[in-house]
Parts: structure tokens; C-alpha cells; sequence
């Protein structure tokens, strides 16, 4: 038994939740279009290139959260959930999940995207462990504000060393999938690690390192596909 770990945007679903949980408030008339839309855009493109500010970015994303109950929040995620997330659920990938359970594996997903995003996502998989940047909740409403290090690059390895520590798991055998290469820190950390549809910084490393290079968007099986065995 070991632990398997998987990215969620881009991994997982054929899709960033954050970027589109963005797009839902433009479309949905929560936020202003005009302004939002531009800087939605613009934090995903830096995303992209590996120059986010996430602190900025996190400032910017969970500031909605802060200007409305959280019943009426709740309401919008299932939503969201339903009409963006659905579609973009990923059988391969599902079976990979599967076949890390039947093994009998820990299963851990950890997301640059907030917890409140991807809480919902991640249980459509049957994941119950999620490492994730936590939006501050106080007397009953999310304030704008964020609960400790951002899960993001470096943060992404400190939270799951914080985790390994008030946890029976450990790195021996584990595997890590993710699509990015701002997941370059943790992908080195891990016995396993699996590039799943990377981008291109991500492929080329990978095929230097001999590290191996899956699609989760094919009917093909990922075992053949050089991933889990």
C-alpha cells in the first residue's frame, strides 16, 4: 500500500476549476464582467507561464466569497458543480483512482485551487483527502481572507510534509500525477511521479528524466499508457 497523489485541474478534470469557477461569476452576473473577466484571464495566463502572485491571485478569487451569505454561495458552487464540473469528469482518470483504492492506496488529491472550489470535485472521485489553500471562515462567512500557506508550488510540499506528519503515510512507493510544472517541486519528492497531459516545460522535463508521460483525455488504459502498474 502506498500513497497515491493526484492533481485535480488539468488531471483529473479536463479543465482549471479555479479559472472557471471565475468564468461562472462573470456569466452568472455576480461579479462585474468588464473588470473581473480581464484579471480572471490574466492570473490564468501567469498561471501558465509559472508567474503567479498568489497571493494576489488569492486576494482577487476568494474576495466574492466575502461579499455574499454562505447559503447563497453554497447554491452557486452546486450549480457550478453541475453544469461546469460534470462534463469535464474524466473514466480514465477515474479508473486510475480506482485502481489506486482497489490496491488498497491512500488516496490524496492537492490543488493550487481553493478548498472551497474543489471540496465538491474532489468527492466525486471518492477522494476523502484534500490538501488545499483554505478560505477564512468566521462566525458563519468566508472573509476574503486565506488559513495558512497557499497551497501553491513550494507550498504544495510544505503542506503535504505538515500532513505526513499527523498521518500513518509516508513517501515510501508513493506516486504523484499532475499536469504542471509548477508542480515540479513535488513531482521530484515522490518515488512515482507521472506527468498526466503536461504542458510543455513539464513534457520536456519529463522526458529528460525519464519520468512517465500519460493521457487521462483517451480511451487508452493508463497502465499501457506508462503510468500506474
Amino acid at each position: 500500500m502506498s500513497l497515491a497523489i493526484f492533481d485535480l485541474d488539468n488531471t483529473l478534470i479536463a479543465d482549471d476549476s479555479d479559472y472557471l469557477w471565475g468564468q461562472f461569476l462573470v456569466d452568472q452576473g455576480i461579479v462585474d464582467r468588464e473588470q473581473y473577466e480581464a484579471a480572471n484571464a490574466r492570473f490564468y495566463e501567469d498561471y501558465k507561464k509559472g508567474d503567479l502572485d498568489i497571493v494576489e491571485f488569492l486576494n482577487f478569487s476568494l474576495a466574492p466569497l466575502a461579499q455574499h451569505d454562505a447559503e447563497q454561495l453554497f447554491q452557486w458552487r452546486h450549480k457550478f458543480v453541475e453544469e461546469i464540473i460534470h462534463p469535464l469528469l474524466l473514466q480514465p482518470a477515474m479508473d486510475l483512482v480506482d485502481k489506486h483504492r482497489q490496491r488498497g492506496d491512500t488516496l490524496l488529491v492537492i490543488t493550487a485551487t481553493n478548498r472551497f472550489v474543489t471540496e465538491p470535485i474532489v468527492k466525486l472521485y471518492g477522494i476523502d483527502n484534500l490538501l488545499a489553500t483554505t478560505p477564512e471562515f468566521v462566525d458563519g462567512r468566508y472573509t476574503g481572507k486565506f488559513n495558512g500557506i497557499p497551497c501553491y508550488q513550494e507550498g504544495k510540499v510544505k503542506l503535504l510534509l505538515k500532513w505526513l506528519e499527523n498521518s500513518t503515510e509516508s513517501l515510501e512507493n508513493s506516486w504523484f500525477y499532475s499536469d504542471s510544472h509548477n508542480d515540479l517541486a513535488l513531482l521530484k519528492l515522490v518515488t512515482h511521479p507521472v506527468a498526466v497531459d503536461p504542458d510543455q516545460v513539464l513534457r520536456d522535463y519529463a522526458e529528460q528524466a525519464d519520468w512517465p508521460i500519460i493521457s487521462l483525455r483517451t480511451k487508452q488504459p493508463p497502465a499501457q499508457a506508462g503510468g500506474f502498474q
